[in-house]
């Protein structure tokens, strides 16, 4: 992964001068050729994933016999888009339902700034998972695009933006990206604020991760990053005059926090959150070879359907990945970007059993950077790696979008 080594780290930006004119104050905001490529791959691959859509609705119904597909949207609407849309419709805490109710969905779970917007959004469109559908659409561009600008800020092929964006969108969990679930909103956020922190521009990258600790916890994982990418670059001498900024490294923690009160207001409970994944997710504490353990039982140990069974082997797959990826990005001195991976691979993999990795493996930019580094030097990795994920993505993506269980 030649995006990696040090002899191709970005070399830090500093910001332009203002325009002394308007016309190149808007010429910033125009897209460039390469940015409209993109969006019409990214365009292309959203049609190939409503063509599945619509032909698993028909194909693979929920019951046997039956004469009417289901409506157009329903095959999106699964598994954490109900929830998502529970809290955006219903609230976290319905009619003073909670914890202490019986069969509790755990919503307070996910983090409030996808229902947040969920809710707003519906205002506009009023079928939720329309709205939800609407919101990971936008997102979706804004993030492909920051990740292939991501790219050519490595990597100093005219090609690296594109490549990179191929993979990314052919990965196996994409399918992700398009649901009303917060990875695409997430990127959306995440990429942008890496992309102005690789500039030094603090007090907007701080901004860029606050608003994407509101989505996701993995927004925490995201400002230690910044945070450490701005003492490296106090370090280096490229920013002694800049510890007045400092103080944005901590702005990040104002979501979380805010959540945590607003719990502890309806619960008693500071870390409500995180005990409802422990109930509702088997996120309870474990060394990590002991969810290792459990993970490859689950796999391989003949105690789960053939269906949960392959999921658990895609969570092992995954968690490999992830390590391997931790390594070399330490092996290259990619400090900040190890630091990110390997909090998002310590949250995942401390828990009874893995849950959740592949999915993971969207938000984790310096994977796909490297392997289209590794496809542009061994161009022979490209066509492996399509032919590998042409079939594991359509099948991920009809996994859920037919109701089953797909991380």
């Amino acid at each position: 992964m030649s995006t990696l080594s040090p002899g191709l780290r970005p070399s830090p930006v500093r910001p332009a001068p203002e325009p002394r004119s308007a016309e190149p104050r808007l010429a910033r905001f125009r897209l460039a050729p390469a940015d409209r490529g993109i969006l019409w791959l990214y365009l292309l691959t959203r049609v190939s994933l409503w063509i599945t859509a619509h032909f698993a609705r028909w194909l693979f119904p929920a019951q046997s016999g039956v004469r009417e597909a289901a409506p157009v949207l329903a095959p999106f609407q699964q598994w954490d888009a109900n929830h998502y849309l529970h809290i955006a419709r219903d609230g976290y805490f319905p009619a003073g339902a909670g914890p202490w109710t019986s069969g509790w969905d755990n919503r307070e779970a996910f983090f409030p700034g996808y229902p947040l917007l969920l809710r707003a959004v519906h205002t506009v469109v009023p079928h939720w998972t329309a709205a939800g559908l609407l919101i990971s659409f936008i997102a979706g561009a804004v993030a492909v695009l920051a990740l292939a600008r991501l790219a050519r800020a490595y990597l100093p092929e005219d090609a690296a933006g594109p490549r990179t964006a191929v993979l990314f969108l052919l990965s196996p969990c994409a399918v992700f990206l398009a649901a009303g679930y917060t990875e695409a909103l997430f990127l959306a956020f995440a990429l942008p604020a890496w992309l102005v922190a690789m500039k030094h521009r603090w007090a907007l990258a701080a901004v860029l991760t606050t608003s994407a600790t509101a989505v996701r916890v993995s927004g925490l994982f995201l400002a230690a990053a910044v945070g450490l990418l701005f003492l490296l670059s106090v370090r280096a001498g490229e920013g002694r005059r800049r510890w007045r900024a400092a103080g944005w490294t901590l702005l990040p923690a104002l979501p979380p926090a805010a959540y945590s009160w607003y719990l502890h207001a309806r619960t008693g409970d500071w870390v409500a959150w995180k005990h409802a994944q422990e109930r509702g997710w088997y996120r309870t504490f474990h060394a990590p070879w002991e969810a290792w353990a459990n993970t490859w039982t689950g796999a391989f140990g003949g105690t789960q359907s053939t269906g949960y069974a392959f999921m658990f082997q895609a969570e092992l797959a995954a968690m490999v990945v992830g390590l391997a990826l931790v390594v070399l990005l330490v092996r290259r001195r990619r400090w900040p970007e190890a630091v990110y991976v390997a909090l998002s691979l310590w949250a995942l993999g401390t828990s009874y059993w893995y849950t959740s990795v592949p999915r993971a493996t969207l938000l984790w930019w310096p994977l796909w950077i490297g392997l289209a580094a590794l496809s542009l030097r061994r161009p022979w990795f490209r066509t492996a790696y399509l032919c590998v994920a042409a079939p594991v993505t359509t099948l991920v993506a009809l996994t859920f979008l037919t109701g089953r269980w797909a991380g």
